[in-house]
């Protein structure tokens, strides 16, 4: 009894031994079965797979405050190349003008390339604004033009006076009210007097209507008015052969260039804003001049020495437009 009741746990031992066996067995053939089945891939294979099969990006997603990168499989699209068209100007591009009232959109094209000529201000076209009032004094102001016994003037807002370019031009105003002025542009009024904007003497003001009212809306437009006078020039003071500023009075259209003779032909002088025209090393002074108006008329003057401060008349005047 004693030898069998060893025997049974030595076979109970071995049963254990080849159930576990039987049981790994299982299983492995299972893991098998498993890894064979194309549903059941494990997520590393299937990850790797995946770019290669679709359009999915396996990148992962961008973080708050970095940009995404793109999958180093995926390709990248080409950029397009940026186009050579001038851009088109949107509502919000200012005007390079005073506004224009009843007149066409395109301003009328003057003869001879004279578009050019006439700067900001051109013939032919109403401009609006306001008008505001100012002492003229003795109707002299930036223009340089000197005293003046009429002082039916005004001076023109900054920007229109486009360097002095505005000197001279005859202006029609005309108020809400139908009162009209005609004044001649020898200042300039600077910032902030707006693009439209004329400040007129008080004598002139009050054409059109009281003081008291201060700035009131306006159109006006160039005139180029009738007159006997004809066109003076003047040097300026510090003149000579070496140095010389040259200035036109009395021209009835305003004037666009003026030129100096040369062995060449003729030099363009550049002007200022105080209304000369400069030339700082003496070409031409006391030589021939040639004066074109905006309207590209030319005008030659001979005979005129160099006399500072001194006007000197001549016998040519620009035509009525």
């Amino acid at each position: 009894m004693a030898s069998h009741s060893r025997r049974r746990p030595l076979r109970e031992r071995r049963t254990a031994l080849v159930l576990a066996v039987a049981v790994a067995a299982v299983g492995v053939l299972l893991s098998l079965v498993m890894a064979l089945r194309p549903d059941s891939e494990p997520n590393a294979v299937r990850a790797a797979a995946e770019p290669a099969a679709g359009n999915r990006s396996s990148a992962p997603a961008a973080t708050p405050g970095q940009k995404a990168k793109p999958s180093p499989k995926q390709k990248q699209k080409p950029k397009p190349k940026p186009s050579k068209a001038s851009p088109t100007p949107t509502a919000t591009t200012p005007s390079a003008r005073p506004s224009p009232t009843g007149a066409p959109r395109s301003a009328p094209r003057p003869a001879s390339g004279t578009a050019s000529l006439a700067g900001r201000i051109q013939p032919k076209a109403t401009y609006k604004g306001v008008a505001t009032h100012y002492d003229a004094a003795d109707g002299d102001g930036a223009c340089l033009y000197g005293p003046s016994p009429d002082l039916m003037v005004a001076a023109m807002n900054h920007t229109d006076y486009e360097t002095s370019k505005a000197c001279g031009a005859h202006i029609l105003v005309r108020a809400a009210n139908g009162a009209s002025v005609t004044v001649r542009i020898t200042n300039e009024c600077p910032l902030p007097c707006a693009p439209g904007q004329l400040d007129l003497s008080k004598e002139a003001f009050a054409k059109l209507a009281g003081l008291s009212a201060g700035r009131i809306p306006i159109t006006w437009s160039l005139l180029s008015p009738s007159t006997s006078d004809t066109v003076s020039i003047r040097y300026k003071t510090g003149s000579s052969r070496h140095w010389c500023g040259i200035q036109a009075l009395g021209h009835r259209n305003p004037l666009a260039r003026l030129e100096v003779k040369t062995g060449s032909g003729w030099s363009r002088l550049t002007r200022t804003e105080y209304n000369y025209f400069l030339s700082p090393g003496g070409t031409g002074c006391g030589g021939a001049l040639r004066l074109t108006d905006i309207y590209g008329e030319q005008l030659t003057v001979d005979g005129i020495t160099i006399r500072p401060d001194a006007v000197q008349p001549t016998r040519v005047q620009f035509a009525r437009h």
